[in-house]
């Protein structure tokens, strides 16, 4: 098992992949990547509260930035980081063939069924304001079309998701997940499924502390584990928020939103998941999309 050695590039109004090879590497850098709306936010939170021990004041938001999210001014953006003192947790949204490989760095990925994720990513589409649009569409450099308002029915939203595979707004869902199911067995890789960092956000976090040779004190943990609870992040959500807020229409609440699982029960038809179950088998596999769908893998040598 190997990491893709031959890597491709995505452009798009969101991303541009080609800013990784920017980066100079540290040792101890961790990478936390995921398609979308999988807990990214979550355990960036997690992983800035590990490395700080638990500090109130830490500033997640600026400290893992996205590096391939191509509205950020790329020089500022690569000085922040080469000038960061504590470990580098460093955020993306790319699937492995188009990010570099560092056998020294870690990697967290993070995955939601994607009926799930698609409902938390309308939320977030259909609550962006005008300035949302504004920056990812007319800053310089943006290739392929702009992205324009979601439908307003979120079951339509899934089925277009569903049958362009991302589109028409987004990028491909399942190559994406199964470019990281290829490389879980990687030493340095960790995959990690959202409901279970709901349902035991505890456990979770010590397996992705022990992940990262992150020894935390017993009397620490309380306070980490309150950090990362929706009420706080919401309350500080300029520590944790990318611009705390401020491209969405009620601000960071629109953000970090629900946090909940099955929104689409009500919505989605037996027929619609049926379609979308034996889509996730064929493109997956039927170990990796049981995985998708329940967190509990058929086989758990697959996982650390």
């Amino acid at each position: 098992m190997a990491w893709p050695s031959e890597l491709k590039e995505m452009h798009n109004h969101h991303m541009e992949s080609t800013r990784w090879k920017e980066l100079k590497w540290r040792n101890d850098d961790i990478v936390i990547c995921s398609y979308a709306k999988a807990g990214t936010t979550l355990t960036q939170q997690l992983v800035g509260q590990l490395i700080s021990g638990g500090d109130p004041t830490f500033r997640t938001a600026d400290a893992s930035p996205w590096l391939d999210m191509r509205v950020i001014p790329k020089e500022p953006m690569m000085a922040a980081l080469e000038a960061q003192t504590q470990r580098r947790f460093i955020k993306s949204h790319l699937p492995t063939d188009c990010l570099p490989y560092n056998p020294n760095t870690k990697y967290i990925y993070l995955v939601r069924d994607g009926r799930d994720m698609c409902w938390s990513l309308y939320n977030h589409h259909s609550t962006a304001n005008a300035m949302w649009y504004s920056v990812l569409n007319d800053t310089p450099g943006r290739v392929g079309p702009p992205i324009t308002r979601p439908h307003p029915d979120p079951r339509q939203y899934f089925l277009d998701w569903l049958e362009q595979d991302g589109g028409p707004h987004w990028w491909p869902f399942f190559s994406h997940v199964a470019s990281w199911w290829a490389v879980r067995q990687l030493p340095n890789v960790m995959l990690v499924h959202f409901s279970a960092l709901r349902a035991d956000l505890p456990g979770e976090a010590r397996r992705i502390a022990n992940f990262l040779d992150i020894a935390v004190p017993d009397d620490k943990w309380p306070t980490i584990l309150e950090h990362c609870s929706m009420d706080w992040m919401r309350a500080h959500a300029e520590l944790a928020v990318p611009g705390g807020g401020v491209f969405w229409e009620h601000g960071a609440s629109d953000f970090i939103y629900k946090g909940t699982n099955g929104r689409w029960k009500d919505s989605l038809t037996e027929e619609d998941c049926r379609v979308y179950e034996e889509r996730a088998i064929k493109e997956l596999g039927p170990d990796c999309a049981e995985w998708l769908k329940t967190a509990q893998p058929h086989d758990s040598k697959h996982f650390k």
